[in-house]
């Protein structure tokens, strides 16, 4: 095989620097690699997948990412070829000795492997379909699922599939769909849609049937990760499911025992220093759960969790290919990141007849209760409100319906703030997080209670301590 046929380990790139005896090398070949796009591409040594990822990006949330175990990072020989013009018109020549020379066999066989990027090597062949195939696609998923809860399955694992190989099509074609809309004027868009979004509809009803029937358990996570290709649709696979699971859980919770009155003893001593700082007009006496959740806490109704399902189905819609991010990585280019809220908003909105909730989850998830690092459409709305109404004050901060966010009598809607804590912890667990290595839960959500609610108040406290409990029994359950 011939050095263009081959692939190149970073760790020999950059151990170049050391080699010669001088930080100020290796310094340079940083320099190189940090001036232009370069991707790297990643080798997960245990599932054998590959992925690209702009070196940029990675560099600046771990300096020393390519001695992250369980991964290989690698360029391709074109890229090593550009990296030495780069170098050399900077430096002067660049002779890294016999790096490629001593490159292992096992490079070579990796060469073969497909590199999955962005929606994953499905998504070209879905984007090729016909409206009429893609519509087919998703009903022959909705028909396998109807198939096991008329038989009333019990096999986790045949159950657990069913719904992972569904959940990643529709998301797929959801979003192949509403990337041809957005060229398409409003009205032809929704036309052109409808028969997509009846579907979709159709197909989560199904999906939320199944996990609120007890079937749905731990086992999804595992199936997940084998069976779906692409992180992004990876994480919205696991989002719309986990979301679903977390709903059933809290219905059970505020329907079936004392819980919201135990938090009701405990608001004061343990809450309220949170919400005070949401509704600093209030008397600290009148911070109370009912003032947290608009007409307190209740149970969701079927009807309403099938159109927060859809949110969460499409809630990453608008995010292009090249963005893998979770809060707090901070090389992220801010603007790219917060347009798939943007995008994302606008293709539901505007382009299809999706309940309004699902736009609204869509363009709200990241609100975070207006801390600076967050970003959405609301906290936009709510500045025009309050500079048309300078006396209005808001005296909620959750709601479960329309209508109190709407007309500004609330702070945040509920699905959006239970999406907010499940997008975090799924991009610190994710399996096959590239960064930095995935967090196990206890540490997830030991880093989520310091960073998102005791250093700055972003995701809701009462719903995170429900969400923990809801993972801490998930993960006893899978214990064997």
């Amino acid at each position: 095989m011939t050095e263009n046929n081959s692939l190149v380990p970073l760790k020999d790139i950059v151990a170049h620097g050391t080699e010669s005896g001088t930080q100020d090398v290796n310094n340079k070949i940083i320099d190189t690699l940090l001036q232009e796009d370069f991707h790297v591409i990643c080798l997960n040594q245990s599932t054998q997948k590959k992925r690209n990822m702009p070196f940029k990006a990675m560099y600046g949330n771990n300096k020393r990412f390519w001695e992250q175990k369980g991964w290989e990072f690698m360029f391709s020989a074109e890229d090593y070829e550009k990296i030495k013009e780069k170098y050399a018109a900077a430096y002067g020549a660049w002779e890294p000795g016999k790096i490629l020379e001593e490159i292992k066999e096992e490079y070579e066989e990796l060469e073969e492997l497909p590199v999955e990027v962005g929606y994953g090597k499905e998504y070209e062949a879905i984007s090729a379909m016909s409206n009429e195939e893609k519509i087919q696609l998703i009903k022959t998923g909705q028909n396998r699922l109807n198939e096991l809860i008329i038989h009333k399955s019990k096999d986790s694992k045949i159950v657990t599939e069913a719904l992972v190989d569904t959940t990643k099509d529709a998301a797929l074609v959801n979003h192949a769909a509403l990337e041809e809309a957005m060229r398409l004027g409003d009205s032809e868009a929704k036309k052109n849609t409808q028969e997509l979004v009846n579907t979709t509809c159709d197909m989560v009803k199904s999906s939320t049937s199944l996990i609120f029937n007890d079937i749905f358990d731990d086992e999804m996570m595992h199936t997940l990760v084998e069976k779906s290709n692409g992180t992004i649709v990876q994480h919205m696979t696991r989002v719309f499911l986990t979301g679903m699971a977390f709903f059933s859980y809290y219905n059970k919770l505020v329907s079936t025992s004392s819980a919201i009155q135990k938090l009701r003893i405990s608001f004061a001593s343990k809450y309220r220093k949170y919400y005070r700082k949401l509704l600093p007009h209030l008397h600290p006496d009148e911070v109370t759960l009912e003032r947290v959740f608009y007409q307190g806490m209740r149970a969701i109704p079927p009807e309403l969790i099938n159109h927060w399902a859809v949110g969460f189905l499409v809630h990453d819609i608008g995010k292009a290919a090249a963005v893998e991010y979770h809060e707090g990585e901070s090389s992220y280019d801010r603007n790219i990141v917060i347009d798939h809220v943007k995008q994302g908003y606008s293709s539901i909105m505007n382009k299809t007849n999706y309940p309004r909730e699902a736009g609204l989850i869509t363009g709200y998830h990241h609100e975070y209760y207006g801390d600076s690092n967050g970003y959405g459409y609301f906290r936009a709305y709510l500045n025009q409100y309050k500079k048309a109404n300078p006396g209005a004050k808001q005296d909620y901060c959750i709601a479960y319906e329309l209508e109190p966010l709407l007309d500004f009598k609330a702070l945040s809607f509920f699905p959006a703030k239970v999406l907010e804590i499940i997008d975090v912890y799924d991009s610190v667990t994710d399996p096959n997080r590239v960064y930095r290595k995935a967090m196990e839960p206890d540490a997830a959500l030991a880093m989520m209670l310091e960073e998102f609610i005791e250093r700055n108040f972003k995701i809701d406290a009462i719903l995170f301590d429900i969400f923990a409990d809801y993972i801490s029994e998930k993960t006893q359950k899978s214990i064997p």
